[in-house]
């Protein structure tokens, strides 16, 4: 039953128009997960991230407070880790060297939600996630395009000669993850939620083949200086403090795309 559902199109970044349209409206929890995402773009345009991703997450946490919202449930990254060379990447762990700037961003609103924890008592939530994928996903991110361009017989580009590995999640494991933190007793925490399982980009790519059944023409490039070696979830808090762990392993969902992406080829080609 969605009679309840109610779509608003607003830029978040500004606040005039978002508290104009939000303040009369009663709700008790917030789950966001707006922002400009990708890392070696922000590089290309880092005011639209600094605009999106921290002006615009500072507006929802004003708006939470002034509003006396119960929770704020939103999206951080694995990014923020940085070039950490101890894996698994524990929440515990340093983060104060981060190597891009969406890297930034992501950090900056983890310490705005402190803030505003502290503050004025607003409960947070932060989610760091892990290279989430799957059916519906952004053009933009690696797994899509490699599939388009499979599809399309061209070539594959494949950064650090397919030896990067990533700790790929499922989307159904992530909603899973958001729905488990909105439930849960929590005032302040940062929280993991990733496959705690990476995978080289090499096996990845052999999996779209297979599922796909077309062969990809393969073009191995450096890799970029943003991108890091490795990303691999230390997920015990989140088994701790959420009851989660990940139900869907790589080759399941990587079959659960292809399949989705076969059968609407006809458009998806149009992207």
């Amino acid at each position: 039953d969605y009679s309840n559902f109610k779509f608003i199109k607003i830029d978040f970044g500004d606040w005039e128009r978002l508290y104009s349209v939000l303040n009369n409206i009663k709700f008790d929890m917030i789950v966001h997960l707006g922002a400009q995402t990708g890392v070696r773009y922000s590089l290309e345009n880092p005011w639209t991230y600094f605009y999106s991703n921290d002006l615009g997450t500072l507006n929802i946490f004003e708006l939470a407070r002034r509003k006396n919202v119960e929770k704020v449930i939103f999206a951080s990254s694995s990014s923020v880790y940085g070039g950490n060379k101890k894996i698994p990447f524990s929440e515990e762990d340093r983060v104060d060297k981060p190597i891009s700037l969406y890297a930034v961003t992501k950090r900056a609103n983890e310490l705005m939600a402190c803030t505003y924890h502290y503050l004025y008592g607003v409960n947070m939530v932060g989610l760091r996630f892990f290279t989430v994928y799957g059916e519906f996903g952004r053009p933009d991110m690696a797994y899509f395009k490699f599939a388009k361009n499979i599809m399309n017989n061209e070539p594959v580009k494949i950064y650090g000669h397919g030896k990067l590995k990533r700790d790929f999640t499922y989307i159904s494991d992530i909603v899973d993850g958001i729905i488990k933190a909105m439930n849960a007793d929590i005032e302040f925490e940062i929280i993991n939620l990733g496959n705690n399982r990476p995978i080289e980009l090499n096996y990845f790519i052999s999996l779209l083949e297979k599922y796909l059944g077309i062969e990809a023409k393969k073009i191995y490039v450096e890799k970029p200086k943003v991108d890091v070696e490795v990303t691999y979830a230390d997920i015990s808090k989140a088994k701790k403090l959420l009851n989660w762990e990940p139900k869907v392993t790589i080759e399941e969902g990587l079959k659960r795309f292809c399949d989705w992406f076969i059968e609407n080829w006809d458009w998806i080609k149009k992207i």
